[in-house]
Protein backbone atom coordinates (compact mmCIF):
# COMPACT_ATOMS: atom_id res chain seq x y z
CA UNK A 1 0.00 0.00 0.00
CA UNK A 2 1.16 3.00 -0.81
CA UNK A 3 2.18 5.19 2.25
CA UNK A 4 -0.29 7.77 4.15
CA UNK A 5 -0.90 10.90 2.52
CA UNK A 6 -1.83 14.25 4.38
CA UNK A 7 -3.09 17.35 2.85
CA UNK A 8 -3.09 20.47 4.89
CA UNK A 9 -5.79 22.69 3.20
CA UNK A 10 -4.30 26.63 3.13
CA UNK A 11 -6.66 27.88 6.27
CA UNK A 12 -4.90 25.12 8.47
CA UNK A 13 -1.49 26.21 7.11
CA UNK A 14 -2.37 29.80 7.56
CA UNK A 15 -3.64 28.92 11.12
CA UNK A 16 -0.59 27.21 12.06
CA UNK A 17 2.10 29.86 10.12
CA UNK A 18 0.26 33.15 12.43
CA UNK A 19 0.79 31.10 15.64
CA UNK A 20 2.69 29.91 18.77
CA UNK A 21 5.04 27.67 19.55
CA UNK A 22 2.44 24.72 19.34
CA UNK A 23 -1.60 23.51 18.88
CA UNK A 24 -3.85 20.78 18.69
CA UNK A 25 -5.17 18.99 15.44
CA UNK A 26 -7.78 16.76 14.35
CA UNK A 27 -7.48 14.43 10.91
CA UNK A 28 -9.73 13.45 9.09
CA UNK A 29 -8.65 9.89 7.08
CA UNK A 30 -9.40 7.15 4.81
CA UNK A 31 -8.00 4.22 5.45
CA UNK A 32 -8.52 2.76 2.33
CA UNK A 33 -6.96 5.71 0.60
CA UNK A 34 -3.95 5.48 3.00
CA UNK A 35 -5.24 9.45 3.21
CA UNK A 36 -5.89 12.67 5.62
CA UNK A 37 -6.74 16.04 5.82
CA UNK A 38 -6.37 18.54 8.80
CA UNK A 39 -9.94 18.57 9.69
CA UNK A 40 -9.82 20.80 12.75
CA UNK A 41 -6.83 23.02 14.51
CA UNK A 42 -6.32 25.22 17.48
CA UNK A 43 -4.32 28.16 17.54
CA UNK A 44 -2.45 27.10 20.72
CA UNK A 45 -2.58 24.60 22.88
CA UNK A 46 -5.48 26.20 25.52
CA UNK A 47 -7.96 27.25 22.46
CA UNK A 48 -10.60 25.29 20.40
CA UNK A 49 -10.12 23.42 17.93
CA UNK A 50 -12.29 24.69 15.29
CA UNK A 51 -13.06 23.48 11.63
CA UNK A 52 -10.86 23.47 8.40
CA UNK A 53 -12.84 23.83 4.89
CA UNK A 54 -11.04 21.38 2.16
CA UNK A 55 -12.38 21.74 -1.52
CA UNK A 56 -14.41 21.02 -3.00
CA UNK A 57 -16.02 20.66 0.11
CA UNK A 58 -18.14 17.60 1.05
CA UNK A 59 -17.98 15.89 -2.23
CA UNK A 60 -14.41 15.48 -1.47
CA UNK A 61 -13.64 11.92 -0.41
CA UNK A 62 -12.02 12.92 2.91
CA UNK A 63 -15.13 14.40 3.71
CA UNK A 64 -16.51 11.17 4.37
CA UNK A 65 -13.05 9.80 6.53
CA UNK A 66 -12.70 8.40 9.79
CA UNK A 67 -11.76 11.42 12.73
CA UNK A 68 -8.44 10.80 14.22
CA UNK A 69 -8.18 12.88 17.46
CA UNK A 70 -4.99 13.59 19.38
CA UNK A 71 -2.59 14.97 16.54
CA UNK A 72 -0.47 18.17 17.68
CA UNK A 73 1.35 20.66 15.59
CA UNK A 74 4.85 22.12 16.57
CA UNK A 75 6.94 25.18 15.31
CA UNK A 76 10.47 24.02 14.79
CA UNK A 77 14.12 24.70 13.31
CA UNK A 78 14.29 24.00 9.87
CA UNK A 79 16.75 21.57 10.25
CA UNK A 80 14.47 18.74 11.26
CA UNK A 81 12.59 19.62 8.17
CA UNK A 82 15.76 19.03 6.07
CA UNK A 83 16.28 15.29 8.04
CA UNK A 84 11.98 15.00 6.92
CA UNK A 85 13.54 15.54 2.83
CA UNK A 86 16.32 13.10 3.72
CA UNK A 87 14.51 9.95 5.32
CA UNK A 88 11.80 10.77 2.72
CA UNK A 89 14.48 10.19 0.07
CA UNK A 90 16.20 7.15 1.77
CA UNK A 91 12.96 5.54 2.93
CA UNK A 92 13.80 6.06 7.01
CA UNK A 93 13.08 7.07 9.87
CA UNK A 94 13.99 9.24 12.93
CA UNK A 95 14.09 7.77 16.13
CA UNK A 96 11.66 9.08 19.05
CA UNK A 97 13.92 10.63 21.31
CA UNK A 98 15.79 12.40 18.19
CA UNK A 99 12.40 13.78 17.22
CA UNK A 100 11.54 14.68 20.89
CA UNK A 101 14.64 16.53 20.99
CA UNK A 102 13.80 18.93 18.74
CA UNK A 103 10.46 20.09 19.92
CA UNK A 104 11.13 23.30 22.59
CA UNK A 105 7.57 22.72 24.13
CA UNK A 106 4.37 20.31 23.98
CA UNK A 107 5.82 17.10 23.09
CA UNK A 108 3.43 14.51 23.83
CA UNK A 109 4.47 10.91 24.20
CA UNK A 110 3.18 8.64 21.87
CA UNK A 111 1.79 5.66 23.77
CA UNK A 112 0.89 2.44 22.27
CA UNK A 113 -1.56 4.13 19.28
CA UNK A 114 0.80 6.89 18.05
CA UNK A 115 -0.54 10.05 16.54
CA UNK A 116 -0.32 12.41 13.27
CA UNK A 117 1.38 15.84 13.73
CA UNK A 118 2.37 18.30 11.79
CA UNK A 119 5.59 20.78 12.04
CA UNK A 120 5.97 24.26 10.63
CA UNK A 121 9.51 25.44 10.47
CA UNK A 122 9.94 29.04 9.58
CA UNK A 123 13.03 30.17 7.27
CA UNK A 124 13.14 26.95 5.25
CA UNK A 125 13.35 28.25 2.24
CA UNK A 126 16.57 30.20 3.38
CA UNK A 127 18.47 27.46 5.11
CA UNK A 128 18.05 25.14 2.04
CA UNK A 129 18.00 27.38 -0.63
CA UNK A 130 18.25 24.70 -3.16
CA UNK A 131 16.11 22.12 -2.35
CA UNK A 132 12.20 21.91 -2.39
CA UNK A 133 11.87 21.78 1.56
CA UNK A 134 8.63 22.41 2.61
CA UNK A 135 7.81 24.33 5.56
CA UNK A 136 4.96 22.50 6.76
CA UNK A 137 5.23 18.51 6.86
CA UNK A 138 3.87 15.65 8.56
CA UNK A 139 5.12 13.09 10.86
CA UNK A 140 3.66 9.96 12.33
CA UNK A 141 5.13 9.32 15.76
CA UNK A 142 5.03 6.00 17.72
CA UNK A 143 7.35 3.97 19.97
CA UNK A 144 9.03 2.68 17.47
CA UNK A 145 10.29 5.93 16.02
CA UNK A 146 8.76 9.11 13.70
CA UNK A 147 8.29 8.55 10.38
CA UNK A 148 7.77 11.27 7.87
CA UNK A 149 4.67 11.34 6.39
CA UNK A 150 3.62 12.47 2.38
CA UNK A 151 2.74 16.26 2.73
CA UNK A 152 0.56 17.96 0.20
CA UNK A 153 0.08 21.23 0.90
CA UNK A 154 -2.88 23.81 -0.75
CA UNK A 155 -0.86 26.15 -2.58
CA UNK A 156 -1.75 29.38 -2.97
CA UNK A 157 -2.45 29.41 -6.71
CA UNK A 158 -3.34 25.97 -8.67
CA UNK A 159 -5.33 25.23 -11.95
CA UNK A 160 -4.55 27.28 -15.37
CA UNK A 161 -2.98 30.46 -13.09
CA UNK A 162 -0.35 27.55 -12.86
CA UNK A 163 0.19 28.11 -16.70
CA UNK A 164 1.62 31.61 -16.09
CA UNK A 165 3.44 33.15 -17.59
CA UNK A 166 4.27 29.85 -19.65
CA UNK A 167 1.29 30.23 -21.40
CA UNK A 168 -1.27 33.52 -22.44
CA UNK A 169 -3.87 32.85 -20.30
CA UNK A 170 -4.14 36.98 -20.10
CA UNK A 171 -5.26 36.18 -24.08
CA UNK A 172 -7.85 34.09 -23.56
CA UNK A 173 -9.55 34.33 -19.97
CA UNK A 174 -11.54 37.63 -21.42
CA UNK A 175 -12.31 34.80 -24.76
CA UNK A 176 -15.99 34.02 -25.06
CA UNK A 177 -16.61 30.41 -27.20
CA UNK A 178 -19.73 29.73 -28.60
CA UNK A 179 -19.66 25.61 -28.37
CA UNK A 180 -22.76 24.09 -30.76
CA UNK A 181 -23.29 20.94 -30.34
CA UNK A 182 -22.67 19.04 -26.72
CA UNK A 183 -22.36 15.33 -27.92
CA UNK A 184 -19.08 13.11 -27.68
CA UNK A 185 -17.41 15.51 -29.90
CA UNK A 186 -18.68 18.68 -28.33
CA UNK A 187 -18.22 17.34 -24.72
CA UNK A 188 -14.80 16.97 -25.32
CA UNK A 189 -14.37 20.46 -26.99
CA UNK A 190 -15.51 21.97 -23.63
CA UNK A 191 -13.25 20.02 -21.50
CA UNK A 192 -10.38 20.71 -23.58
CA UNK A 193 -11.32 24.81 -24.43
CA UNK A 194 -11.96 25.04 -20.59
CA UNK A 195 -8.48 22.93 -20.06
CA UNK A 196 -6.77 25.81 -22.33
CA UNK A 197 -7.59 29.02 -20.39
CA UNK A 198 -10.80 30.37 -22.38
CA UNK A 199 -12.77 32.58 -19.79
CA UNK A 200 -15.95 32.09 -20.95
CA UNK A 201 -18.18 28.97 -22.80
CA UNK A 202 -21.60 29.62 -24.34
CA UNK A 203 -22.70 26.25 -24.51
CA UNK A 204 -25.67 25.31 -27.12
CA UNK A 205 -27.58 21.81 -26.96
CA UNK A 206 -31.20 21.09 -26.40
CA UNK A 207 -30.59 17.47 -25.88
CA UNK A 208 -30.48 14.87 -22.72
CA UNK A 209 -27.59 12.61 -21.69
CA UNK A 210 -28.83 9.30 -21.89
CA UNK A 211 -27.02 5.65 -20.96
CA UNK A 212 -26.82 5.16 -24.86
CA UNK A 213 -24.17 8.21 -24.85
CA UNK A 214 -22.28 7.04 -22.35
CA UNK A 215 -19.87 4.95 -24.28
CA UNK A 216 -18.53 7.69 -25.95
CA UNK A 217 -19.72 11.10 -23.72
CA UNK A 218 -17.40 12.46 -21.38
CA UNK A 219 -20.31 12.78 -18.84
CA UNK A 220 -20.37 10.30 -16.90
CA UNK A 221 -23.73 8.16 -15.79
CA UNK A 222 -24.89 10.42 -12.23
CA UNK A 223 -25.32 12.80 -15.09
CA UNK A 224 -28.07 10.62 -17.34
CA UNK A 225 -31.41 12.47 -17.81
CA UNK A 226 -30.03 16.08 -17.33
CA UNK A 227 -29.08 18.37 -20.15
CA UNK A 228 -25.65 17.89 -21.40
CA UNK A 229 -24.85 21.57 -20.90
CA UNK A 230 -26.07 21.06 -17.63
CA UNK A 231 -23.82 17.84 -16.93
CA UNK A 232 -20.95 19.85 -18.60
CA UNK A 233 -21.22 22.62 -16.50
CA UNK A 234 -21.93 20.68 -13.61
CA UNK A 235 -18.41 18.73 -14.49
CA UNK A 236 -16.18 21.91 -15.87
CA UNK A 237 -17.05 24.28 -12.79
CA UNK A 238 -15.51 21.34 -9.96
CA UNK A 239 -12.59 21.05 -12.73
CA UNK A 240 -11.70 24.23 -14.37
CA UNK A 241 -13.97 26.31 -12.07
CA UNK A 242 -11.77 29.55 -13.47
CA UNK A 243 -13.91 29.23 -16.60
CA UNK A 244 -17.62 30.57 -16.75
CA UNK A 245 -20.40 27.86 -18.23
CA UNK A 246 -23.46 29.07 -19.86
CA UNK A 247 -26.08 26.77 -21.14
CA UNK A 248 -28.79 27.07 -23.46
CA UNK A 249 -30.91 24.07 -24.12
CA UNK A 250 -31.86 25.40 -27.59
CA UNK A 251 -32.07 23.72 -30.94
CA UNK A 252 -29.69 26.10 -33.40
CA UNK A 253 -31.96 25.56 -36.17
CA UNK A 254 -35.14 26.23 -34.73
CA UNK A 255 -34.25 28.86 -32.26
CA UNK A 256 -31.61 30.52 -34.59
CA UNK A 257 -33.01 34.19 -33.56
CA UNK A 258 -31.42 33.20 -29.98
CA UNK A 259 -28.02 32.33 -31.14
CA UNK A 260 -27.23 35.90 -32.82
CA UNK A 261 -27.25 37.48 -30.33
CA UNK A 262 -25.19 35.02 -28.61
CA UNK A 263 -22.59 35.11 -31.75
CA UNK A 264 -22.42 39.13 -31.62
CA UNK A 265 -20.60 38.95 -28.13
CA UNK A 266 -18.72 35.83 -28.75
CA UNK A 267 -14.61 35.67 -30.16
CA UNK A 268 -15.32 32.27 -31.98
CA UNK A 269 -17.80 29.69 -32.45
CA UNK A 270 -17.13 26.20 -32.99
CA UNK A 271 -19.98 23.78 -33.78
CA UNK A 272 -19.64 20.04 -33.51
CA UNK A 273 -23.58 19.30 -33.71
CA UNK A 274 -24.75 16.17 -36.14
CA UNK A 275 -26.22 16.82 -39.31
CA UNK A 276 -25.78 19.58 -42.16
CA UNK A 277 -28.80 21.99 -41.32
CA UNK A 278 -27.05 22.88 -37.79
CA UNK A 279 -23.59 23.10 -39.52
CA UNK A 280 -25.20 25.78 -42.34
CA UNK A 281 -27.06 27.86 -39.84
CA UNK A 282 -23.66 28.72 -37.75
CA UNK A 283 -21.82 28.96 -40.89
CA UNK A 284 -24.32 31.77 -42.14
CA UNK A 285 -24.77 32.90 -38.36
CA UNK A 286 -21.14 33.51 -37.78
CA UNK A 287 -20.51 35.21 -41.31
CA UNK A 288 -23.06 37.98 -40.58
CA UNK A 289 -21.32 38.24 -36.76
CA UNK A 290 -18.14 38.72 -38.53
CA UNK A 291 -16.63 36.03 -36.49
CA UNK A 292 -15.06 32.53 -37.32
CA UNK A 293 -16.37 29.51 -36.87
CA UNK A 294 -14.56 25.96 -36.52
CA UNK A 295 -16.97 23.09 -37.49
CA UNK A 296 -15.92 19.22 -36.52
CA UNK A 297 -17.33 15.97 -37.41
CA UNK A 298 -16.30 12.37 -38.21
CA UNK A 299 -17.25 11.14 -41.90
CA UNK A 300 -17.40 7.58 -42.78
CA UNK A 301 -19.07 6.32 -39.92
CA UNK A 302 -16.04 7.66 -37.57
CA UNK A 303 -13.25 6.30 -39.73
CA UNK A 304 -11.73 10.29 -40.91
CA UNK A 305 -12.54 12.99 -38.74
CA UNK A 306 -12.79 16.59 -40.33
CA UNK A 307 -12.08 19.94 -38.95
CA UNK A 308 -13.16 23.59 -41.19
CA UNK A 309 -12.66 26.82 -40.78
CA UNK A 310 -14.59 29.07 -41.68
CA UNK A 311 -13.48 33.40 -41.86
CA UNK A 312 -15.75 36.14 -42.62
CA UNK A 313 -13.35 37.14 -45.12
CA UNK A 314 -13.28 38.05 -48.59
CA UNK A 315 -11.35 35.04 -50.16
CA UNK A 316 -13.04 33.00 -47.74
CA UNK A 317 -16.00 31.05 -48.69
CA UNK A 318 -19.06 29.30 -46.03
CA UNK A 319 -19.51 25.84 -45.32
CA UNK A 320 -21.60 25.49 -48.84
CA UNK A 321 -18.93 27.34 -50.87
CA UNK A 322 -16.12 25.18 -49.80
CA UNK A 323 -18.02 21.51 -50.38
CA UNK A 324 -19.07 23.02 -54.23
CA UNK A 325 -15.42 23.74 -54.45
CA UNK A 326 -14.99 19.97 -53.56
CA UNK A 327 -17.53 18.55 -56.37
CA UNK A 328 -15.98 20.96 -58.93
CA UNK A 329 -12.73 19.28 -58.67
CA UNK A 330 -14.34 15.74 -58.56
CA UNK A 331 -14.01 15.35 -54.95
CA UNK A 332 -16.92 14.06 -52.64
CA UNK A 333 -19.33 15.70 -50.90
CA UNK A 334 -19.78 14.25 -47.52
CA UNK A 335 -22.72 16.98 -46.02
CA UNK A 336 -25.21 14.01 -46.99
CA UNK A 337 -23.40 11.06 -45.17
CA UNK A 338 -23.83 14.02 -42.22
CA UNK A 339 -27.21 14.43 -42.26
CA UNK A 340 -28.00 10.74 -42.71
CA UNK A 341 -28.21 10.30 -38.71
CA UNK A 342 -26.67 8.15 -36.29
CA UNK A 343 -28.21 5.92 -33.74
CA UNK A 344 -29.75 2.51 -33.99
CA UNK A 345 -32.43 0.84 -36.33
CA UNK A 346 -33.58 0.84 -39.87
CA UNK A 347 -33.48 4.59 -40.58
CA UNK A 348 -30.30 4.93 -39.36
CA UNK A 349 -26.71 4.28 -39.63
CA UNK A 350 -25.13 2.78 -36.83
CA UNK A 351 -22.19 5.06 -35.46
CA UNK A 352 -18.99 3.05 -35.37
CA UNK A 353 -16.61 5.46 -34.03
CA UNK A 354 -15.38 4.97 -30.07
CA UNK A 355 -15.21 7.38 -27.50
CA UNK A 356 -11.37 8.02 -27.95
CA UNK A 357 -11.28 8.84 -31.89
CA UNK A 358 -14.13 11.27 -30.91
CA UNK A 359 -12.57 13.09 -28.30
CA UNK A 360 -9.76 13.38 -30.20
CA UNK A 361 -11.51 15.63 -33.12
CA UNK A 362 -13.06 17.21 -30.08
CA UNK A 363 -9.21 18.30 -28.75
CA UNK A 364 -7.98 19.16 -32.45
CA UNK A 365 -11.26 21.93 -32.41
CA UNK A 366 -10.63 23.08 -29.46
CA UNK A 367 -7.29 23.34 -30.40
CA UNK A 368 -7.81 25.14 -33.94
CA UNK A 369 -10.33 27.72 -32.16
CA UNK A 370 -7.52 28.38 -29.40
CA UNK A 371 -4.69 28.66 -32.26
CA UNK A 372 -6.75 31.10 -34.16
CA UNK A 373 -7.36 33.17 -30.83
CA UNK A 374 -3.95 33.77 -29.89
CA UNK A 375 -2.71 34.22 -33.68
CA UNK A 376 -5.13 36.97 -33.64
CA UNK A 377 -3.16 38.81 -30.40
CA UNK A 378 0.01 38.58 -32.55
CA UNK A 379 1.38 34.44 -31.32
CA UNK A 380 3.15 33.76 -34.67
CA UNK A 381 3.66 29.76 -33.11
CA UNK A 382 -0.12 29.34 -32.92
CA UNK A 383 -0.65 29.42 -36.94
CA UNK A 384 -2.53 26.43 -38.05
CA UNK A 385 -0.80 25.04 -41.43
CA UNK A 386 -4.33 25.70 -43.49
CA UNK A 387 -8.15 25.90 -43.45
CA UNK A 388 -9.44 22.28 -43.99
CA UNK A 389 -8.04 19.53 -42.31
CA UNK A 390 -9.14 16.05 -42.93
CA UNK A 391 -7.33 13.00 -40.85
CA UNK A 392 -7.74 9.54 -40.54
CA UNK A 393 -8.69 7.43 -37.65
CA UNK A 394 -9.72 4.12 -39.35
CA UNK A 395 -8.35 4.64 -42.74
CA UNK A 396 -10.22 2.43 -45.76
CA UNK A 397 -8.45 2.18 -49.10
CA UNK A 398 -11.53 2.88 -51.95
CA UNK A 399 -11.68 6.61 -50.36
CA UNK A 400 -11.90 9.36 -53.02
CA UNK A 401 -9.54 12.71 -52.80
CA UNK A 402 -8.52 14.59 -50.47
CA UNK A 403 -10.18 12.00 -47.98
CA UNK A 404 -7.86 8.83 -49.11
CA UNK A 405 -5.86 8.73 -46.13
CA UNK A 406 -3.98 5.60 -45.97
CA UNK A 407 -2.59 5.45 -42.18
CA UNK A 408 -4.10 5.93 -39.00
CA UNK A 409 -3.35 9.34 -37.59
CA UNK A 410 -2.35 11.11 -41.18
CA UNK A 411 -3.64 14.59 -41.22
CA UNK A 412 -3.75 16.56 -44.41
CA UNK A 413 -4.30 20.33 -44.48
CA UNK A 414 -5.83 22.16 -47.55
CA UNK A 415 -6.32 25.76 -47.83
CA UNK A 416 -9.30 27.70 -47.91
CA UNK A 417 -11.82 28.21 -51.13
CA UNK A 418 -13.00 31.12 -52.60
CA UNK A 419 -16.92 32.19 -52.10
CA UNK A 420 -18.98 31.44 -55.07
CA UNK A 421 -20.49 33.65 -57.06
CA UNK A 422 -24.02 34.86 -55.68
CA UNK A 423 -23.54 33.32 -52.53
CA UNK A 424 -26.39 34.37 -50.32
CA UNK A 425 -24.26 34.02 -46.95
CA UNK A 426 -20.59 35.36 -48.56
CA UNK A 427 -22.41 38.65 -50.02
CA UNK A 428 -22.61 41.48 -48.42
CA UNK A 429 -25.81 42.40 -47.43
Amino acid sequence: MNPLIILVPQEAAARIRSSGPWGMVTFKVSDAENAGYVYQISSGPTTALLPVGIKPGRIHFLHAGDIRHGGLWYRVDPELHGVWYACRRSNTSLTLNGFKSTITSGFKNPGESGYITITYAPGVAERFPNVDVPDLVAWYVSNEGVTPLDTECEPPVYGNAQLIPHWPLKDLTPTTIVLVGLGSIGGAAAHALASYGVGRLILVDPDRLRWSNLVRHVSGPSHVGRLKGSALRADLELLRPETEVISYPVDAVVNAHLIRPLLARADLVVCTADGVAPRRVISHLARRARIDAILACVLEDGGLGELLRLRPWKDHGCLVCQRQALRSVGGIDPEPAIDAGYGTGTLHRPMTAVGGDLHLVGQLAAKAAVATILERHGWADQKLPGEHAIFSLRPQPDWAPPFNLNRAGNIRWRPAAPPVVGCPTCEEP
